[in-house]
């Protein structure tokens, strides 16, 4: 544990991540992987909750889009999340983590309904808690979720994984010339619209004072030298 900078953790993860080069649903290589990772962090006793997206399965604002109703589609969202989330719960107990998942709409057979104490007591217990269902309204992204269960927790910090290694004044997959920021205020990130996060959930953690670390969850050990301190990704502060 004392390797470690921080305490307590909060995890986003997307739902995009989980299916891998497959593009659609779950890839079990991709999510035995990342239980193996989140397993080298459960053992150091860092009290760890994750919130899980459901791009993979299902995009709620896309189908709004659509034509689809965006309530309706929201919800479909949500229930998409849990699906991560169970499939993520059942990598993790294969591995020997003690996890429990945390459902923002009740659905008792399959999950616990999300109570705040509840969720401490389960870290403080050294299970790791996965947050589902978003907030359980529509209109909120995971990122947002993400942000407020941070925060609800008492979270020392909130760690964005993505697929790209950090903050860029563009899209690096686009300008070769993107200039990559190793620290950036969350005031120039909403002034320089640079779009890691939705507004709502960068002002919350920027009220709450929150930092947040942006990082590739692409290369094996970049989670755990985020928690070390080591300069991985772009800090948000």
């Amino acid at each position: 544990m004392s390797e470690f900078k921080y305490k307590r953790v909060l995890l986003k993860l997307s739902g995009e991540h989980l299916a891998g080069d497959q593009g659609y649903g779950i890839d079990p290589k991709v999510i035995s992987g990342l239980a193996q990772q989140i397993k080298r962090i459960f053992d150091a006793k860092v009290q760890l909750a994750i919130t899980v997206g459901g791009g993979n399965i299902f995009r709620g604002m896309a189908a709004s889009t659509e034509g689809m109703d965006r309530s309706q589609a929201d919800y479909i969202g949500m229930l998409a999340t849990v699906m991560n989330a169970l499939a993520l719960q059942e990598a993790l107990e294969r591995v020997g983590v003690d996890s429990r998942v945390q459902s923002a709409i009740a659905m008792q057979e399959v999950a616990e309904t999300y109570i705040r104490r509840r969720a401490i007591r389960h870290l403080e217990k050294n299970r790791v808690v996965i947050f589902a269902a978003g907030t359980g309204n529509p209109y909120f992204t995971t990122d947002t979720t993400a942000a407020l269960r941070a925060c609800e927790i008492g979270a020392d910090v909130f760690l964005k994984a993505t697929k790209v290694d950090g903050v860029y004044d563009s899209d690096p997959k686009l300008n070769p010339d993107a200039k990559h920021f190793d620290r950036i205020s969350y005031l120039d990130v909403l002034t320089k619209e640079l779009h890691i996060m939705d507004t709502t959930a960068i002002s919350l953690c920027m009220d709450n004072h929150l930092p947040l670390v942006v990082f590739s969850l692409m290369e094996d050990g970049n989670m755990e030298a985020v928690l070390r301190g080591e300069s991985v990704g772009t800090v948000v502060y």
